[in-house]
């Protein structure tokens, strides 16, 4: 159970530090949508090793 509390933790510290999630503008709740799926979108290709960051 630690070790997978530290995979997530470590994810969020990425997806906050490197992918600004928190500073995420949106107008509707489909735009906040959208900016978060191509954030985890990129984070999963960066992390598959399909794209370089």
């Amino acid at each position: 159970m630690k070790r997978k509390r530290k995979v997530i933790e470590t994810v969020f510290s990425v997806l906050i530090d490197q992918y600004r999630i928190t500073e995420i503008r949106a107008n509707s709740v489909s735009g906040f949508e959208s900016a978060l799926d191509g954030i985890l979108l990129a984070y999963s290709l960066v992390i598959l090793g399909l794209v370089e960051r």
